[in-house]
């Protein structure tokens, strides 16, 4: 079993920073492609940023420029620096990691979720 346990949420003042981490342990034999999604009450998931194994990055045009994605293939971590918040990044932050358990066997795993709060 894959187990990712998030951590780094809380509650910021607009124009603040926070910086989430995401940790994957359990039976790991490679890990492809690792992000982060987010979900708003009344609205849908959706994807903020994700990145391969070589480093190519994604992110959602409202975060570009804002949010930075990395991630440490050694210890199985992906984190999330999320700079100049605003009030509509409010969410619950989901990490996701696209796992192999053994070779060509690949499963999407998830983490609990963590909220991050932008309000004054």
């Amino acid at each position: 079993q894959v187990e990712l346990v998030e951590s780094g949420g809380g509650l910021v003042q607009p124009g603040g920073s926070l910086r989430l981490s995401c940790v994957a342990s359990g039976q790991i034999y490679s890990i492809n492609d690792m992000g982060w999604y987010r979900q708003a009450p009344g609205k849908e998931r959706e994807l903020v940023a994700s990145i391969t194994t070589d480093g190519s990055v994604n992110y959602v045009d409202s975060v570009k420029g804002r949010f930075t994605i990395s991630r440490d293939n050694a210890k199985s971590t992906v984190s999330l620096q999320m700079n100049t918040l605003n009030p509509e990044d409010t969410a619950v932050y989901y990490c996701y990691a696209d796992v192999q358990v053994c070779p060509n066997y690949e499963f999407n795993y998830w983490g609990q979720g963590t909220q991050v709060t932008v309000s004054s």
